[in-house]
C-alpha cells in the first residue's frame, strides 16, 4: 500500500429519488453542495440500483453480486464473514477504513468488526429516528410526520457528520476510506426549520398520476392494492404537495450534511487526493402513481434510478454520462482508483473508461430485480405502525409481491413478473413510465430483445463458484469393524 492512493468518502443517503437533485434536472431543488459535488466530477444520468429495498441494495453495491446470487433479497439476511465486501477487501489492502454512523442493515455479527477500525458516532444521537406518533391515521399512511419542533436533540445524520468531522480533524496516516451511510431523506417525512419551510408548497409539481384507462396498459397488481389498503386515495392535491416539500427539505438539509463533509476533507489538507462517491440505496415514490415509500418488486424509475456522483481526486470534472450504469460497478471502480485486486468473481464493470471518456459505451442493459415466490411468505416481515399494513399485504397476498425483474437499456424498459403480465415502457417518451406497451404487435420485436437479455443475464450471474477448493476425496477415519464376539 502507498501513501500516494487515492481516499475514499462514500456518502450513501437512503431512498433519495435521482430527480430530487438540481443536476439530475430539478429546477427547484436547493442543493448546492451536491451540484458543486456534481460539477466538480461526473453525474451518471442512467444509473440503476440492483434491488429497490435497502439491505439487499447495500449487500449488492458491496459485494458486486447481484441479491440473488447469495440469497441477499430480505432485511434480515445480511453479508457474511465468508462474503467480500469492498469496505473489507480495501481494510485487508491496507486501507484506514471508517464507517460513520450506526446503520445496522448491512452486515450480519462480526462483519462489521472485520470490516472497519472504527465503527459508530463520536457522539452518539439522542434523538429516535423512528417513532409512531403521527398527526392522524391519514397522515401516517403516508408516512408523514411534518414539521419538527426544536428539541435540542441530535439525530442519526447529524451525529454522523459530526463524527466525519472529528476523524478528518485528524486523518490516518496512511489512505483511508469514510463510509458515510445515512438515514436523511427516509421516511417518517419530518423536518425542522429552516428545511420544513424551504420548499413552496405552490411551487411542488404534481406527482405522476395513477395510469387510467386501456391505453395505459396492464398496471402491477400491488399499486392498487396499496392505494386501497392505506386508504391513500384520502390524500388531496394539498396534502401530497405538502409530502413532497418537507421530503425535499430532508434533501436539502441532506444537501447540507454533505457540504460539509466536503468541508471537512478540505480541511484535512487532503482534498486533492480525495475521491467522494455519492449515491443512494434506493428512491421513493412520494405520490408517483398514487403511491408512498417503496414495495420489494417495485421496478418503477423513481424508486430504481440513482443519483451517482463520482467527484474529486484529480478525477474530470464537469461530466455526465447518460449510458447505463448498475450500482454494482462502484466496487470494482473504487479497487481500480486504489489499485487492488478484487479476491472474487463479481458483476460490476470499473467506471474509469468512462470517466476519462465520457462517450464510450459502458453497458447495454441494466438490470434491478426484487420479491419473492409466494412460498416464501412465512419469511416476509411483519413490520410495526405505519408500516404494518404494508406487511400484513404481504402475508395476505404474496403474489402481490412476487419476484420480478428489469431489464433497461438506453431507451427501453422491459418488466418480467413472476405471477403477473409483463411491462414494456418507452422511456425516451414516458420517462415516468406509465404507459405499459407490452403485448403490443408493434413492439414485438422489443420486447422479445429485452426478454432474451434477461435470460441470458439471469443465465450468466445464477451464482458464483467460490475461490476456495475442497478435497474431492477428503481422508475420512473410521473405526475397524469389531472382531467375532
Amino acid at each position: 500500500m502507498t501513501a500516494d492512493r487515492p481516499n475514499f468518502v462514500i456518502i450513501v443517503p437512503d431512498q433519495l429519488r435521482a430527480d430530487a437533485l438540481g443536476r439530475f434536472g430539478n429546477d427547484r431543488a436547493h442543493t448546492p453542495h451536491l451540484d458543486a459535488l456534481a460539477d466538480n466530477g461526473t453525474v451518471f444520468g442512467q444509473a440503476y440500483v440492483q434491488h429497490p429495498v435497502c439491505s439487499p441494495s447495500r449487500a449488492s453495491f458491496l459485494t458486486g453480486w447481484y441479491p440473488h446470487v447469495r440469497g441477499h433479497r430480505t432485511l434480515t439476511h445480511l453479508l457474511q464473514a465468508d462474503e467480500p465486501n469492498l469496505l473489507r477487501i480495501l481494510k485487508d489492502a491496507g486501507y484506514h477504513v471508517t464507517w460513520a454512523g450506526t446503520r445496522g442493515d448491512t452486515f450480519a455479527p462480526g462483519v462489521t468488526e472485520l470490516s472497519a477500525h472504527e465503527y459508530g458516532h463520536s457522539e452518539p444521537p439522542t434523538r429516535r429516528q423512528f417513532v409512531k406518533d403521527y398527526p392522524s391515521d391519514t397522515w401516517a399512511r403516508a408516512f408523514y410526520r411534518g414539521r419538527l419542533e426544536p428539541d435540542g436533540l441530535t439525530d442519526h445524520d447529524e451525529a454522523a457528520v459530526r463524527t466525519v468531522e472529528r476523524r478528518l480533524a485528524e486523518p490516518p496516516d496512511r489512505p483511508w476510506v469514510v463510509f458515510v451511510p445515512l438515514f436523511a431523506p427516509h421516511c417518517p417525512f419530518q423536518a425542522e426549520e429552516p428545511w420544513y419551510s424551504l420548499h413552496d408548497r405552490d411551487a411542488v409539481p404534481d406527482p405522476l398520476p395513477a395510469p387510467a384507462g386501456p391505453e395505459a396498459g396492464h398496471e402491477p397488481g400491488f399499486k392498487q392494492a396499496i392505494r386501497r389498503g392505506y386508504g391513500l386515495d384520502r390524500l388531496t392535491p394539498e396534502m401530497w404537495r405538502e409530502v413532497a416539500a418537507v421530503y425535499h427539505g430532508m434533501v436539502s438539509r441532506l444537501d447540507h450534511h454533505v457540504g460539509r463533509v466536503q468541508d471537512a476533507v478540505a480541511a484535512s489538507g487532503q482534498a486533492d487526493r480525495t475521491v467522494t462517491l455519492f449515491f443512494a440505496d434506493h428512491g421513493e415514490y412520494l405520490g408517483d402513481f398514487g403511491l408512498i415509500e417503496k414495495w420489494p418488486s417495485a421496478m418503477d424509475a423513481c424508486v430504481t434510478r440513482d443519483p451517482l456522483i463520482i467527484s474529486g481526486g484529480g478525477l474530470p470534472a464537469g461530466q455526465r454520462y447518460d449510458g447505463v450504469v448498475e450500482l454494482v460497478d462502484v466496487l470494482p471502480t473504487v479497487l481500480e482508483l486504489a489499485g487492488v485486486e478484487a479476491p472474487h468473481r463479481h458483476y460490476g464493470r470499473s467506471l474509469l473508461p468512462v470517466l476519462r471518456d465520457p462517450e464510450r459505451e459502458h453497458r447495454r442493459y441494466a438490470f434491478t430485480e426484487g420479491g419473492f415466490t409466494v412460498e416464501e411468505e412465512p419469511q416476509l416481515e411483519r413490520p410495526g405502525y405505519p408500516y404494518d399494513l404494508k406487511g400484513q399485504l404481504q402475508h395476505d397476498h404474496p403474489e402481490l409481491v412476487g419476484k420480478a425483474v428489469a431489464v433497461r437499456d438506453r431507451e427501453w424498459t422491459y418488466v418480467w413478473r413472476l405471477y403477473e403480465p409483463a411491462e414494456l415502457y418507452h422511456r425516451a417518451t414516458d420517462p415516468g413510465e406509465a404507459v405499459n406497451l407490452a403485448g403490443r404487435p408493434e413492439h414485438a420485436d422489443v420486447e422479445r430483445r429485452m426478454a432474451d437479455a434477461l435470460l441470458r443475464w439471469q443465465v450468466e450471474t445464477a451464482d458464483v463458484i467460490p475461490a476456495s477448493h475442497d478435497p474431492r476425496f477428503p481422508p475420512v477415519d473410521l473405526p475397524a469393524p469389531a472382531g467375532p464376539a
